[in-house]
């Protein structure tokens, strides 16, 4: 199927591992300009060395001022914007609300929810004068349900939501349309580490809390980022013109998280 995607102007924050990399990898494969950032100078430089062709910068999107160079190199390499993919984020810290460092939830706020204001606000402009405008935001599972021992990231994750609908709103007149996906279990090295974080603070083995956490999916089974990066290309696509403020799981029908 020919998604209309040739020519298509692309910028994805974390984009040189995980998530982000394998959507970079399927927008470039569809003829997309694509355009990523990382916090991480070893997997931009590994991205570098594999895709020649994906511009790359070194940003930690937390930081308005890096934002703002971002934006300047992404925009003056692509020659505008269609198409912004919010998709930075941290898992944030493992412990009881009570016994959670502030420093570690403001990080998290800010890496996970407040970096897709930066970016946004700053997309706005260039993305009104495209033909095929829209906005992506990473959501998660966590952000439609409790996520017990994870406040940080579950208020990050349900504020992605809240923000999503509003600009879908905010700039529907403009023709943007916004939407956010709430991914389940994805498979890599984040959830492994999650899994055993989760594991360690309830005295469990890796094995049990894993199967703990597929226990309430109804497909037991990992979500490959790959088919993330293929609702991300549909929702991009002149085919998705008219799917806006909708928050789209991609979860195996997960009814808690454990």
């Amino acid at each position: 199927m020919d998604l209309g995607l040739e020519g298509l102007r692309v910028l994805i924050t974390a984009g040189a591992s995980g998530i982000g990399l394998h959507t970079a990898r399927a927008f470039a494969a569809e003829g997309a300009r694509v355009h990523i950032c990382d916090i991480d100078e070893a997997a931009i430089s590994a991205f570098r060395a594999d895709n020649p062709d994906i511009g790359a910068s070194l940003c930690d999107v937390a930081d308005r001022d890096q934002v703002q160079a971002l934006f300047d190199t992404a925009l003056e390499s692509l020659g505008g914007l269609d198409c912004l993919i919010n998709n930075a984020g941290i898992s944030g810290a493992t412990a009881p609300v009570e016994q959670m460092d502030p420093a570690d939830w403001d990080r998290c706020i800010a890496v996970t929810l407040t970096s897709q204001f930066n970016c946004t606000r700053l997309a706005v402009e260039p993305l009104k004068a495209s033909a095929n405008p829209s906005i992506i935001n990473l959501s998660s599972a966590a952000g439609k349900f409790g996520f017990q021992f994870r406040s940080a990231y579950s208020a990050a994750k349900w504020g992605i939501v809240g923000f999503t609908k509003t600009i879908a709103r905010e700039l529907g007149p403009f023709g943007i349309r916004c939407n956010t996906i709430l991914p389940g279990l994805v498979e890599g090295d984040r959830l492994t580490r999650v899994i055993a974080a989760k594991a360690d603070a309830l005295g469990k083995t890796y094995s049990e809390a894993e199967t703990d956490f597929l226990a309430h999916a109804s497909i037991k089974e990992m979500i490959d980022p790959r088919q993330l990066a293929d609702m991300m290309l549909f929702l991009a696509s002149p085919r998705g013109r008219t799917i806006s403020g909708q928050a789209i799981s991609i979860d195996a029908d997960l009814q808690t998280l454990a």
